[in-house]
């Protein structure tokens, strides 16, 4: 059995190496349009699942392990800005403020399947415009739910967080180590 990562992320990447020292990295190509039936909260478990299925009906003997990450603020889910605009806009709502990041985990083997969401609280400090728009000009907000990445220089943007780190880069893996060890010993 081999692990694979249905992720691109390098953040991803480097998370899950931290439980297992080689795995295969095969992205999902899915249509990542969420259901307007399925809740903001219900969401980035329900893209885990289709992203996991769709690697695991090519490597059914494998361990597929995929992630969704949102953002979410006020009931309104921050996807990837579309560009720059997109990403201030996202900035200034989320300035001040406190917002939701919800990963959805599904771990698949086989028939077997585990899905679990994992939900963080962020708090950012009031943002100027200047610090929005050097945050822009680096190029840091591009491919990130809610336009930004704790993880780097966004780090300066937080007052106060309320759960798992890791859930806001992406990837909750305490949670996921234990998820994926119940389903070994099965």
């Amino acid at each position: 059995m081999k692990v694979i990562l249905a992720s691109q992320s390098p953040r991803r990447q480097e998370l899950l190496k931290r439980l297992f020292s080689e795995f295969e990295i095969i992205p999902s190509d899915i249509d990542e349009t969420i259901p307007e039936d399925i809740g903001a909260e219900f969401a980035p478990v329900f893209l885990a699942a289709e992203k996991a299925l769709h690697i695991s009906e090519k490597y059914p003997n494998d361990l597929v392990v995929a992630a969704d990450t949102i953002v979410v603020l006020d009931g309104e889910i921050l996807g990837k800005p579309m560009d720059n605009e997109d990403a201030k806009n996202m900035l200034t709502k989320l300035s001040g403020n406190t917002h939701k990041v919800i990963t959805g985990c599904c771990i698949r083997l086989g028939e077997d399947c585990c899905t679990f969401s994992e939900e963080s609280l962020v708090t950012f400090f009031p943002l100027t415009e200047e610090e929005i728009d050097a945050y822009i000009a680096s190029g840091a907000t591009a491919g990130k739910a809610g336009a930004y990445g704790i993880q780097d220089q966004a780090a300066l943007f937080v007052e106060r967080i309320d759960g798992d780190f890791y859930n806001i880069v992406g990837l909750p893996i305490a949670r996921l180590s234990r998820e994926i060890k119940y389903m070994l010993s099965e």
